[in-house]
């Protein structure tokens, strides 16, 4: 936890950065000038000092994807190994902010550095915004020292980058870690997932149960063929058990290959499905419980673990198992 001397602060677009167009608010390059212009300004000799780099192209955050996963990995991995950063800060946008730290927490397993990803509700410049307190406080954090591991911060916390999730759209506390009920044994994990593993793309999709679902919606995805589903349970692990069509569908996925990993739908759930002869059906026909995990960490973690080729009865196993702090209280 020693002040970072060689920090790198990377610039992947949304709010913070962003300035006013034609068709509306976009991403811009040439923040670091107005960085560092504001760090003058603002006479903050806390800070550690840093290095800056744009991860082009600059994106809205709600035009994330998973192979935006990939390249910001590739991007934290190359800082610290070829250009001897010891510590990484991302600016990144809100709408997608927790599935990138979530994301990140499982493709950087057991680097020895810290990463906060950080950004702003609006962009920077307005008045009475958050967009330098967020700024220059993750800095602050890291001048003063944090552990390795994937870290969100936002309106003044430091937060775990997989138990947290983006709960409100008008407010600058917009981020929360969401409590659990079960405390999981934090296990060593397998060198074929750790950072230094190389990964593919994933096909995955998320499914909501509920009362208007149909066998057919999800067959519809093995035509696609995808490659794992994060079912989004009821309560405590249940859903329509009762649907001998649905189950079938279930069942077929899984004999097919694909991972079925299961959340709850409720903020404070935890997967469990001995609880209801519902949920043990659930668990009969292939569905692996992720415990009380946010559907942000649960996702980042079946495409790391399916996209560093595991099999599937591997990822099963891992997802099932506390890696990072995920399945914590």
């Amino acid at each position: 936890m020693a002040t970072p001397e060689n920090l790198l602060v990377l610039y992947t677009g949304g709010t913070i950065g962003m300035q006013m167009t034609s068709s509306g608010l976009a991403p811009a390059s040439g923040f670091e000038a107005r960085m560092r212009d504001q760090a003058l300004a603002e006479k903050r000799q806390d800070l550690p000092s840093w290095q800056f780099r744009e991860l082009l192209p600059l994106i809205d955050s709600a035009n994330m994807t998973p192979a935006h996963w990939l390249a910001l990995r590739d991007a934290v991995v190359q800082a610290v190994e070829s250009g001897g950063h010891d510590a990484v800060l991302i600016l990144h946008g809100t709408d997608t902010l927790a599935y990138s730290a979530a994301a990140l927490s499982f493709l950087l397993l057991g680097l020895q550095v810290p990463v906060v990803l950080t950004g702003a509700m609006q962009p920077a410049g307005v008045p009475g915004g958050d967009a330098w307190p967020n700024l220059f406080g993750a800095l602050h954090a890291l001048g003063a020292g944090v552990a390795p591991g994937v870290y969100l911060y936002f309106n003044g916390q430091l937060l775990h980058g997989a138990r947290c999730s983006k709960l409100r759209s008008d407010a600058f506390d917009a981020f929360q870690v969401l409590a659990r009920q079960r405390r999981a044994e934090h296990v060593a994990f397998d060198a074929r997932i750790d950072y230094r593993c190389m990964r593919n793309m994933v096909n995955l999709a998320v499914v909501p149960l509920h009362p208007a679902l149909q066998a057919d919606h999800l067959r519809a995805l093995l035509v696609s063929s995808v490659q794992g589903i994060l079912l989004e349970c009821y309560g405590s692990g249940t859903g329509p058990a009762g649907d001998a069509g649905l189950m079938a569908a279930l069942r077929e996925a899984h004999s097919r290959g694909v991972v079925l990993a299961a959340i709850s739908q409720c903020q404070q759930g935890h997967v469990e499905f001995g609880v209801y002869a519902a949920g043990s059906r659930l668990a009969e026909a292939g569905l692996i419980s992720c415990g009380g995990m946010t559907r942000e960490a649960a996702l980042g973690k079946l495409f790391a673990l399916i996209g560093a080729g595991l099999a599937q009865d591997e990822v099963e196993y891992w997802l099932a198992r506390d890696l990072c702090g995920e399945m914590s209280d």
